[in-house]
């Protein structure tokens, strides 16, 4: 330093022994004169503080002082200098040096007063405390530790799991001071895995890059064992295959740690090093709780998502319910007037007419039934049970399933003799059965053979049973629906009928097929198996209640009672057209019918009759003011004795109150013919 005055002069000049003791001694070690000027250092101290032996030597002492603390060690110093003492390492603590380039050391230091020459001088022997191995590992630990709080800050505020992703392997890296970190995450058929995000990633290695996960690759291997796998030696490795690729690029060490999903492995965070066996029980340690912390995030972003999804679910059965209603009118009214319109003495020997008017009857059906579908996809209907003629259904299923699947798949039917029907909802049953062949379908991508297999059985096989209790009078009718394709491995066969589970890429599967069929059989107090194993395809087996004593199918309900003549029947629905279809029916039927748009109006006209009606026939949705179900009710209490009959095109929820009530009546779904709508009376009125 120019304004610094020369340090006194250095003890031992004349001594070799000391100066060699003094620049050999491996503690750092400074020479400080009565002024606080250093006056010797040897080489220990100049590594530590950033210094060359030729700048310490002069240099003030207060500069290795942080500022904050100058001032304080200044007043120290001169109360020591005044009665020096010996002072060991170890009695204080938080002692920090600073060095050239600023930055801060926590240190130890002893002080050894000496006199040479007249002179008084102190020897200050410092150590740097990080260098001590149970220092270093605690600060390793609080260094690992604040790198996942890290991480825990991030996922907290982030709901984008792509940036957790992109964050966690130059977390990694940082943490460790390691070259390469990467985040693999296993495909949805657990065939290979691939790479999501990565820092120092090789030169043939990318984001998307795909290993196969065989026991013979390294993540693959990993997942064999389901433990976290150390390699101290890549050249030394026979446990699996190591890439002559790490090898070239000089990568000496590794190691894979799962991440889990509720103990399945669907993923790891793979680290290698350049330097051999670099990873020991702290890397481990904090790998873990990374990947821990990582899995967390994945299971709440799946969660969030699957409730997003059924949250958007439940809006779209919202609006297919709006539209349904709609649609479902607007089928009646055709219906309606081309059944009346087919039964005019003008066409009767029309031929040509009548064929159009049947085939364009016959296109009002497929649409109600295509509603039916569209309600049943958003589990916004009913269950409605009857006898269902499974051979029908499974026909008219593989019909439009040869129009729809690759033609490289054929569809057999298998049944056995005199097959019983099924009690079951006709609409969520072909549902069910359309589901599973899609499913069906995705797992035989270069085609094969998609099986139904019907038979009966008088019991459920034996590991049901319990679950299930006795079996109905009519035993079981059992629908195997069998494929050739890839089959399932245990893990995903046991959590098939899991909601939300999928193993199709994202976008194209939501998880709710198979749990939907579940639910579905379960309520119709039937039962589902599934038999599957990799390469060997899969045969999901659905049991059904039968009806072995004869049964009325749908629209064959015996009318053996006829509508009294002259019946007075008060009508009551919103939409014109639909009235004016419906009161043709009834006129056509023998009915007096006095009509309504709203339930007020109807409850008035009611009541300024003389003559009581004797069936209430309303919609339930009437637009705004009160509900069918409510005018029922109120119509009832009234006229004690007058029968009712609702109808609806609008699904029904069992969980709202009104609907719930309608559930207990007779309704009438839309679009219906006459003779759908003269038994549905006669059941009315049989029931009041």
């Amino acid at each position: 330093m120019a304004d610094a005055a020369a340090p006194s002069p250095v003890p031992g000049d004349d001594n070799d022994v000391f100066r060699t003791i003094f620049l050999a001694y491996p503690d750092s070690l400074l020479l400080v004169d009565s002024g606080g000027l250093v006056a010797m250092a040897n080489e220990s101290a100049a590594t530590l503080l950033g210094y060359t032996v030729e700048e310490l030597v002069g240099l003030p002492v207060d500069v290795l002082v942080p500022d904050r603390i100058r001032s304080r060690h200044a007043t120290y110093r001169k109360v020591y200098g005044q009665a020096p003492t010996p002072r060991p390492m170890g009695r204080q603590t938080e002692l920090t040096a600073k060095r050239k380039d600023g930055s801060e050391v926590v240190v130890e230091i002893a002080l050894s007063p000496l006199q040479s020459h007249g002179h008084p001088f102190v020897v200050a022997a410092i150590r740097d405390v990080g260098a001590y191995p149970r220092v270093q590992q605690a600060l390793q630990r609080a260094r690992y530790s604040e790198h996942l709080a890290q991480v825990g800050r991030l996922a907290v505020d982030t709901r984008d799991l792509q940036v957790m992703l992109e964050h966690v392997p130059s977390i990694i890296t940082t943490a460790l001071q390691v070259d390469v970190a990467a985040v693999w995450l296993l495909d949805g058929k657990r065939l290979e895995f691939v790479v999501v995000s990565g820092v120092g990633l090789l030169a043939g290695e990318h984001i998307g890059t795909r290993l196969a996960n065989t026991p013979d690759t390294p993540p693959g291997y990993m997942v064999s064992t389901g433990e976290p796998v150390v390699v101290p030696d890549y050249r030394s490795e026979t446990r699996f295959v190591v890439p002559p690729l790490y090898l070239d690029s000089g990568l000496a060490s590794a190691v894979a740690v799962p991440l889990s999903d509720r103990g399945r492995v669907i993923g790891m965070l793979s680290v290698r090093s350049k330097q051999v066996d670099r990873f020991g029980v702290e890397e481990l340690r904090f790998l873990e709780s990374l990947s821990s912390l990582l899995a967390t995030s994945l299971q709440r972003v799946q969660s969030e998502e699957a409730l997003s999804h059924s949250q958007r679910l439940e809006s779209v059965g919202q609006l297919t319910g709006g539209i349904a209603h709609d649609f479902n009118n607007l089928l009646t009214i055709i219906q309606g007037n081309l059944q009346v319109l087919e039964e005019l003495p003008a066409l009767a020997q029309d031929n040509h007419a009548l064929s159009l008017v049947g085939a364009a009857t016959r296109a009002t059906r497929r649409g109600a039934e295509l509603t039916g579908k569209l309600l049943a996809f958003s589990s916004r209907q009913v269950l409605q049970p009857i006898a269902v003629d499974i051979h029908s259904l499974l026909q008219s299923l593989a019909d439009m399933l040869l129009r729809t699947l690759d033609q490289r798949i054929r569809i057999e039917i298998d049944a056995t003799p005199d097959v019983p029907s099924v009690l079951a909802d006709p609409v969520q049953l072909e549902s069910a059965l359309l589901n599973i062949a899609l499913n069906a379908r995705d797992a035989m991508p270069e085609g094969g053979t998609l099986r139904f297999h019907i038979e009966t059985c008088d019991a459920l096989p034996l590991a049901l049973r319990s679950e299930h209790g006795a079996a109905p009078d009519g035993g079981y009718v059992a629908i195997s629906i069998s494929d050739t394709g890839v089959g399932m491995a245990d893990s995903v066969k046991e959590r098939a009928f899991e909601p939300f589970f999928t193993t199709k890429e994202a976008g194209r599967g939501t998880g709710l097929g198979l749990s939907t069929v579940y639910g579905f059989i379960h309520q119709s107090r039937g039962a589902i198996t599934i038999d599957s194993s990799p390469g060997r395809g899969t045969a999901i087996t659905i049991y059904l209640p039968g009806m072995r004593t004869p049964a009325l199918m749908a629209g064959e309900e015996a009318a053996s009672e006829s509508l009294p003549q002259g019946l007075r029947v008060m009508l009551v629905e919103d939409d014109v057209e639909v009235r004016k279809v419906v009161e043709t029916f009834l006129q056509g039927l023998g009915c007096e019918v006095a009509t309504s748009a709203n339930a007020r109006h109807a409850l008035a006209i009611m009541s300024a009759e003389q003559r009581p009606f004797g069936l209430l026939l309303s919609d339930i949705a009437l637009g705004p003011g009160m509900r069918g179900t409510r005018l029922a009710a109120d119509a009832q209490e009234r006229f004690p004795g007058l029968a009712v009959l609702l109808m609806s095109g609008f699904p029904l929820n069992p969980g709202a109150a009104e609907d719930g009530d309608a559930l207990r009546r007779e309704v009438l779904r839309k679009p219906y013919t006459r003779s759908e709508l003269a038994q549905a009376m006669v059941r009315a009125l049989a029931s009041t």
